[in-house]
């Protein structure tokens, strides 16, 4: 089976769950035999480097002039190629334009976009690639431009993806996410083979009622247009149903996982201290409930004073929940550390007594299962994905702050409620694997090219 997969994250461009998914979902179809090549726009900034080493761009690459070609060392059946692109995870398009604008002038870009187009066009076969004026033009647009647009370039990115599919062999598309819905549209159009998206988030997810028209309809289309459609959880699946009028019959349920050979190297100095810390990780958005999870602090510290809440990540509501802590008279018990990567994120972890997600609309959430892999006790909001498959935690309402803090002091209070969910919490964890979710997107694929299915 060779799989075309389109990204927008991946490490180690890297800034939340999306490339955590891909990195693991990815790394387990390589294990499997599943030939794959994925296509990601290539971030101006390199800030959220992990420990994946990049090997040198394939040499004699015809797209080397608009695309470096790469692999990753424990990938072998993986191909990565990425494009000069501005877009990165969990993008606003005013965060977009901002982006832009303090990188290069938009008469820069644009005379750089042009180029690496025009690159593009002149390197793929003439037989195997459509022009703009062919099928696809109904989904990779025309003569778009960058110039500080998320939409044009999220159009542009089609475009440039188009013209690399025009040189590979696969028999099935997949898609991650509302970003490369048009390119896998576009692709689809061009080649005839089926589109499998991936649906990680959703517009309802990020802003509550208040969605972006323009983003919802990209979705809309994608979900209708692919011929099958993967949801990380039954919530989401919900969502589809409810709000994009998706038939329920073209949707598969493929729930995250967490790789359970990590090795966690084990801290050499003894942490002294007799505050119990309480982390909250993950963006800083209206999607995460960080305003509930501060609520909830202030409640618990009126009957326990021995508790600091630590609140690790960055977002657009980082000053606001900063100046929301201090209005509440709790900021001296509040600690922001901004956006954690790499070794930081297992110091955070081995400090924590509990993890607890107060998000809003969490269609999945892969931190808590980090988080039980670190032995921590987990509290997660019922609105989220992973209270579907968890057993072994404490589950709440995001709006139920009283709740929220009983549960708290519960598990901070009282040690055999705190090692219980530690070690059954820890145990449930191990049993969910990658190799899982790769099975269940090969099943998939397999409905659509008329292969037998696994059996997971």
């Amino acid at each position: 089976m060779k799989v075309l997969m389109l990204g927008w994250e991946f490490p180690p461009f890297i800034s939340g769950g999306l490339g955590t998914a891909c990195y693991g979902l990815t790394k387990a179809m390589s294990e499997m035999g599943i030939e794959v090549l994925f296509v990601l726009p290539k971030p101006i900034h390199s800030e959220y480097a992990t420990h994946v080493k990049l090997v040198a761009p394939k040499p004699g690459s015809s797209l080397s002039s608009s695309s470096d070609v790469f692999a990753l060392k424990e990938f072998r059946n993986v191909r990565f190629r990425t494009l000069p692109s501005a877009l990165q995870a969990y993008q606003t398009p005013s965060a977009y334009k901002k982006t832009v604008k303090t990188t290069t002038t938009s008469t820069e870009v644009e005379k750089s976009v042009k180029v690496e187009e025009l690159a593009a066009v002149e390197s793929a076969p003439d037989s195997n690639v459509s022009s703009p004026s062919k099928s696809g033009e109904a989904f990779v647009g025309a003569g778009a431009n960058y110039a500080g647009d998320l939409y044009s370039e999220v159009e542009r990115y089609a475009r440039l993806v188009s013209q690399i599919a025009g040189q590979e062999t696969f028999d099935v598309i997949h898609a991650h996410d509302w970003m490369t819905y048009p390119a896998g549209l576009g692709i689809a159009a061009i080649s005839g083979k089926p589109l499998v998206i991936h649906v990680h988030s959703t517009e309802f997810d990020r802003s509550g009622e208040h969605v972006n028209q323009q983003i919802y309809d990209i979705e809309r289309q994608g979900m209708h247009g692919a011929q099958r459609v993967i949801t990380v959880s039954f919530l989401t699946k919900k969502i589809l149903a409810t709000r994009y009028n998706v038939p329920a019959d073209k949707i598969r349920v493929v729930y995250n996982a967490i790789d359970n050979n990590h090795k966690h190297v084990p801290t050499h100095t003894q942490i002294q201290r007799d505050e119990k810390i309480v982390l909250f990780l993950g963006r800083i958005t209206m999607q995460k409930g960080p305003e509930y999870f501060l609520a909830a602090a202030k409640k618990v510290l009126e009957v326990m004073d021995n508790v600091r809440f630590v609140m690790a990540g960055s977002g657009d509501m980082i000053r606001r929940v900063i100046e929301l802590a201090a209005e509440m008279g709790i900021g001296h018990k509040v600690l922001f550390t901004g956006f954690l990567r790499g070794e930081d994120v297992e110091k955070i972890y081995r400090m924590a007594d509990l993890y607890v997600m107060p998000s809003v609309s969490e269609p999945f959430g892969i931190a808590p299962l980090e988080a039980l892999s670190h032995d921590i006790p987990v509290i997660v909001s019922k609105q989220s994905g992973v209270s579907e498959i968890l057993t072994h935690v404490l589950k709440v309402d995001f709006w139920d702050i009283n709740e929220m803090a009983n549960k708290i002091i519960a598990v901070l209070k009282h040690p055999p409620l705190h090692s219980t969910l530690k070690e059954h919490g820890s145990f449930e964890v191990k049993k969910l694997s990658w190799s899982d979710a790769a099975k269940c997107c090969l099943n998939v694929y397999n409905e659509l090219v008329g292969e037998k299915a696994l059996l997971v």
